[in-house]
């Protein structure tokens, strides 16, 4: 866990609006690994080699979701909901507490202006971010 100087270290606040912003514009990568594969396959009931074959691409060792042309993810509705929300990979999931967006307040501020449920909501512990924040480097 962080030391006493964490500038966050009475909380954040985040409740996921599931707006879709996160999910949509400039291209990126989403990173998956096996054992995301296969609980995604099952929540849309098909095989891990068939999700796979169909929304993972490979880039160098590792595999990423694949995007639509614009950029958005591909696991994204026609209204921009997330068809897989309940098996999200990890880097969905620990989205907004990831290092990058909590580096500095100014970071986080940013945060806050793209994703209108960072700053808002549910208040996160210390330790529940640092959780999160240690999961996936991002």
């Amino acid at each position: 866990m962080a030391d006493d100087l964490t500038w966050y270290r009475d909380g954040l606040r985040f409740t996921c609006t599931q707006c879709g912003d996160c999910c949509t514009g400039a291209p990126g990568h989403v990173w998956v690994n096996n054992e995301e594969i296969v609980a995604l396959a099952g929540l849309l009931g098909i095989s891990a080699e068939a999700f796979e074959d169909t929304y993972v691409r490979g880039v160098g060792a590792r595999k990423s979701l694949k995007e639509l042309p614009t950029g958005d993810c591909v696991l994204l509705d026609d209204n921009r909901k997330c068809t897989v929300y309940s098996a999200r990979p990890r880097q969905c999931r620990t989205w907004p507490f990831w290092e990058s967006n909590l580096k500095t307040p100014e970071d986080w501020a940013h945060t806050c202006q793209v994703c209108p449920g960072s700053g808002q909501g549910q208040l996160h512990s210390l330790s529940q971010i640092e959780e999160q924040r240690k999961v996936i480097k991002v």
